[in-house]
């Protein structure tokens, strides 16, 4: 670690030369699940911030985010963010940050609190849950699926999500129902925090930003729906906390792709103060502060994540004005 903390040094140095790098995160389950092999869970997320702040020095993302403004960030720069508002970051980060000593960001998609669950989410609980081991989806024009293994199960799921997430959102909606008639699934899973979790996270000490209210790319939508998705969001939030809200993140947030120039407009217009993309690289100086890159590396030993952290340092690409 003290080798990457040099060689970190050297590609990150403190003041207007600094870069900031973000890490990404959606869920961080309590426990490792065989289903989803892959999928954060606790023990391995308290073992990454042990790796992250033994190399990086881990800011606020607000406070991250006005540093990169004014050109004084320290060496080696890092926020910890999470998307979309999901309960267990609630009840299982939060606790592991504050051991950690660490803050972090929560985007909350602001449709999905109390009670509610993603259409993602909606998807991959009924193909787990589906009894049968066909799935029948050709009258959606969505195929013919066997779900004989867990491993055939998990790439259906891949395969579903890239198809349905840029649909229209009432068409989403209508074939997300349709896939859970089709595996004879009726109960919709509960993922996401209530309005006292999110008040929770801010009186903890973390940043609460916004991440419109029901996640569609922006994209794929109109203008004015976009902007209302991204201003309504906001003031759920701010209604829920009882202050200003002043950051953002794109929902699925591929540059160009996802969001064009026209929706980080409307997020400036919103009166956030910085946004968050999905692209790969790190911030530095000129970067826009309305279009920061983020990027979590999965790596399963300690030298092999913070070594594609640093290599991440010097990757070209960053968004700029």
């Amino acid at each position: 670690m003290i080798l990457l903390r040099g060689i970190g040094r050297l590609v990150s140095p403190p003041g207007p030369r600094g870069k900031l790098s973000v890490l990404i995160f959606h869920r961080v389950r309590p426990r490792f699940d065989s289903r989803i092999p892959r999928a954060l869970h606790a023990e391995e997320f308290d073992r990454l911030l042990g790796w992250v702040k033994g190399s990086f020095n881990v800011l606020p993302p607000d406070e991250a985010v006005e540093r990169l403004r004014h050109g004084d960030l320290p060496t080696r720069a890092m926020a910890i963010t999470f998307d979309d508002g999901y309960a267990d970051n609630a009840e299982v980060a939060l606790p592991i940050l504050l051991r950690h000593g660490l803050s972090a960001a929560f985007f909350i998609a602001t449709d999905f609190l109390d009670g509610g669950a993603m259409w993602n989410d909606a998807i991959a609980a009924a193909v787990r849950e589906c009894e049968s081991d066909e799935l029948d989806l050709a009258e959606l024009d969505l195929g013919v699926h066997r779900l004989d293994s867990p491993g055939a199960r998990r790439a259906v799921i891949a395969r579903l999500l890239s198809r349905v997430k840029y649909l229209p959102r009432m068409q989403r909606e209508e074939t997300v129902s349709a896939i859970r008639e089709r595996c004879r699934v009726r109960a919709t899973p509960e993922l996401m925090m209530r309005s006292e979790q999110v008040r929770a996270l801010r009186a903890a000490g973390m940043t609460v930003g916004g991440h419109t209210c029901s996640h569609p790319i922006l994209a794929s939508i109109s203008l004015s729906e976009a902007r209302r998705e991204i201003e309504d969001g906001k003031a759920r939030l701010e209604a829920i906390l009882g202050e200003r809200v002043k950051l953002f993140a794109y929902p699925n947030g591929k540059p160009g792709k996802d969001y064009t120039d026209e929706h980080v407009r409307l997020v400036r217009q919103a009166g956030f103060e910085g946004a968050f993309s999905t692209g790969w690289g790190v911030s530095g100086a000129g970067a826009d502060l309305f279009q920061l890159p983020r990027f979590t590396p999965w790596d399963r030993s300690p030298n092999g994540f913070v070594f594609r952290l640093i290599r991440n340092l010097v990757q070209p690409g960053v968004v700029r004005a």
